[in-house]
């Protein structure tokens, strides 16, 4: 099993590159994100490595980090989303945005991903909530009371939010940075104008 390359970028494509490791060329699948931090051929390069074995083919994904690969490995678990929709959904929400729409259950920045509906969307949401707890999950984690958690966190607020306009996930972590500062006993109305004003900034 090959969990870590550390070579020299030979060439790359749309979602895939091939990393020299001492004369012999692995073709590496990877997210949009990952390939934009890959310098150009003939830099050093590590990725992290997850190797898929079936009878008919080995592939390998490449991860710019641990954190990349981790949330790969759970939303290849999601029943209906298979490795290149992982990593699709990857390209389009690295791992800290990806906390944030779980955290949220933004289903509509999960469906930005090519391949992905509002119906699978909402199974990963769903399914990944309570799965994503034992990744570093940052200030909208911990202020929210842990992952995908709702303790705290007033739905009213975060609904008033998008009412007026802003994106579910730009709306929770308003609120959750808000009760961060004010407490998580603050009244709605508290939370609404510290939200905003956080999202004026």
């Amino acid at each position: 099993m090959i969990g870590k390359l550390t070579g020299v970028i030979d060439s790359s494509g749309d979602d895939w590159t091939i990393i020299d490791v001492g004369g012999v060329g692995y073709l590496v699948f990877c997210s949009g994100r990952t390939l934009g931090l890959l310098p150009p051929p003939g830099g050093a390069a590590s990725l992290w490595i997850e190797t898929h074995v079936r009878e008919d083919h080995i592939n390998l994904f490449g991860f710019a980090d641990p954190a990349e690969r981790d949330w790969y490995r759970l939303l290849n678990g999601v029943q209906g989303v298979g490795a290149k929709m992982a990593l699709a959904i990857l390209s389009v929400l690295p791992p800290a945005e990806l906390v944030q729409a779980i955290a949220a259950q933004d289903k509509a920045a999960l469906a930005r991903a090519s391949g992905v509906g509002p119906k699978l969307a909402g199974r990963i949401a769903l399914e990944l909530k309570d799965k994503a707890g034992g990744i570093a999950l940052g200030p909208v984690a911990l202020a929210n009371g842990g992952a995908g958690s709702a303790v705290g966190v007033s739905e009213d607020a975060v609904s008033a939010l998008v009412n007026l306009g802003y994106r579910r996930a730009e709306a929770f972590s308003a609120v959750a940075k808000a009760m961060g500062d004010l407490g998580a006993e603050a009244p709605v109305e508290a939370l609404i104008k510290a939200g905003l004003k956080e999202l004026a900034q």
